[in-house]
Formats: structure tokens, sequence, C-alpha cells
């Protein structure tokens, strides 16, 4: 499907710029960075990833798997990933006028690198989630309900103007890895397994994938 094809395309960029918003706050924090990329910073992660992206996820393809595959709204992969959007909103809102200034104080310094190790570990996370689990399973079950493409649109303005910014971002910051974050496919890496979602077979498999999961399992 093409949306999902995009989608993935544009957790690419996300997924790089995450690794320049480390970098920059770093130089933010030894007086290296420029205080005005901060404000490009949080553009690009509102507009884009949240008003442009993150929209587009919850009101086209979660309301699909949803309407048309029948799939919980309640609970499981929709519900688990729908609350981690919200819940990444609220950290980069409290984490903005951090970005926009040198700190004031060693407790700004201290709540900027905290937010933003937690917002980028978490989003990172989130991006292997839903390319490795949510996009191959949310094709199947939309193609078994008889949904073969999903409806996009454009970017806004703003939402395309965050977007082209991110270039020059990713130059002035290159873009760094989180040594200590695990990354990886599957649903056992996904922060939400076991806390909101109990995993893709337990929420979404049906008898019949299960029979046929045993039946294959006892010819190997």
């Amino acid at each position: 499907m093409k949306l999902l094809d995009t989608l993935q395309d544009e957790h690419g960029l996300i997924d790089r710029v995450l690794g320049s918003l480390r970098a920059y706050v770093d130089g933010l924090l030894d007086g290296t960075a420029d205080p005005d990329d901060g404000r490009r910073f949080a553009a690009f992660f509102d507009e884009f990833a949240g008003r442009f992206h993150h929209d587009r996820e919850e009101r086209v393809l979660f309301r699909a798997l949803v309407d048309d595959a029948e799939l919980p709204a309640d609970r499981g992969p929709v519900y688990a990933l729908g609350r981690e959007h919200t819940e990444m909103e609220a950290w980069l809102r409290e984490m903005t006028p951090l970005l926009e200034r040198r700190p004031q104080s060693a407790d700004d310094a201290a709540r900027l690198r905290s937010l933003a190790v937690r917002y980028s570990r978490a989003l990172w996370r989130h991006i292997d989630a839903e390319n490795s689990v949510l996009f191959p399973q949310s094709e199947q079950r939309l193609r078994r309900s008889g949904v073969r493409e999903l409806a996009d649109r454009p970017p806004s303005e703003p939402e395309a103007a965050a977007r082209d910014g991110a270039a020059a971002l990713l130059v002035r910051y290159p873009p760094v890895e989180d040594d200590v974050l695990t990354r990886g496919d599957g649903c056992f890496l996904c922060r939400a397994h076991g806390q909101t979602c109990d995993g893709l077979e337990a929420e979404w498999w049906t008898e019949l994938e299960w029979d046929e999961f045993y039946g294959s399992d006892a010819s190997d």
C-alpha cells in the first residue's frame, strides 16, 4: 500500500533527525549550538512528525484497522501506539521551551537532557515497532478486508517547511546514535509490550491463525 510505504519512508527521516536532535542538545549544553535551531527542531517534530505523520497514522491507518479490519481500538497495537503518540507529544511540549534557549540553570540543563533522551528513545522504539510489526501486519489484515489502498494527503505549508528545514539541521548537527538503547524488530522490543499491549499474536490473531501456527509447528 502506497501510504504504508510513504509512512515508512518518513520514518527514515524522523529517525535521522532524532539523532540530530540529540547532537543539538549536546551542543546547546556545551555552548556550541545555535539556540535558534531549537525552534527548527521543535517545528520538525511538532509539524512534520506530529501534525502530518502521526495524524495520518491515526486518522487513516488506525481508523481503517478498526472500521474495516474490525480490530480493537481499546487495547492492543492501535491503542498502545496511539497512546504513545499522545505521551510523546506531551514530552515535546515540555521540551520545546528548553530547546530554544541556553540552559538558565543546572536544573534546566538536566531536565532538557532527560527529556531529549526519553523522547528520542521512545520515538526510536516506536518507529521500530511500526516498521517491523504494525505496517506489514496492517497491510495483510486490510487486504483480507478488501482494502487495497488508503487515502493520503499532501503536507500543509508549515508541515512541508518543517520537513524541508530538516536538511540543514542534519548537516549542522550530524546524527548520533544512542549506545545504550537496544533497537530491533518484533513485539518484545516494543516498549508497550506487557504494559498496554500483550503482543500481536495475543491481541490480533484469530483462531484460524493460531491453528495454522500450531499446524505448521507440528509439521516441522
